[in-house]
């Protein structure tokens, strides 16, 4: 009998439904952060890009390699691998450099700043406007390139053309907890970032 009152005054209650209303928002707009994140397509693998400067967003397998192929092929004039640690020089993140060729280090820009895909774009753009590039490949793995790309694409000024180069940097499908968790962090920055 208790429960059944508790249960009638809650389904009165304007704070339940107000509740209930925001809830089913949250849910409806994780999903499709979800459904956005996992529709991703490998851009490496449909064209052969080529821009004046490449943004290499660190944190994950085969970006790095993917950014100096870039470079080595002459895709790109520039490279900058933004969220570097503070320390890190450029031949401890990338040791294969002898193989590369004729590379320049003058080519290369490491930003030691950033630390989320938010401060790679705020850092990143000081970086290319001061190197000229008028148009960007970014690139970032399959599942991370929806929310950096949003996250670029509100930085940036419109008169810089970014071009999404996503890469697979170790399975072709993700496991649901990783595309949940990025899905999460999309929902938060397209609150307050995008």
């Amino acid at each position: 009998m208790k429960s059944l009152r508790i249960a009638r005054a809650l389904l009165r209650s304007k704070t339940f439904w107000v509740m209930a209303l925001f809830s089913a928002i949250v849910v409806y707009r994780f999903y499709d952060e979800y459904k956005k994140v996992q529709s991703e397509v490998v851009q490496s693998w449909l064209k052969t890009p080529a821009a004046d400067c490449a943004v290499v967003l660190t944190g994950g397998p085969g970006r790095v390699r993917e950014g100096f192929d870039l470079l080595a092929n002459q895709r790109v004039k520039k490279l900058i691998i933004s969220g570097v640690y503070s320390n890190a020089r450029l031949r401890e993140i990338m040791p294969v450099w002898p193989f590369y060729g004729n590379l320049t280090e003058n080519d290369v820009v490491l930003d030691r700043r950033s630390e989320t895909t938010y401060g790679n774009a705020q850092q990143s753009l000081p970086i290319v406007e001061a190197l000229k590039c008028r148009d960007v490949l970014l690139v970032t793995s399959k599942l991370h390139m929806y929310r950096a790309y949003h996250t670029f694409r509100a930085a940036f000024p419109e008169n810089i053309y970014i071009q999404k180069h996503s890469i697979i940097g170790g399975r072709y499908e993700s496991l649901v907890w990783e595309a949940s968790f990025e899905a999460l962090k999309s929902l938060f920055y397209s609150v307050w970032a995008y």
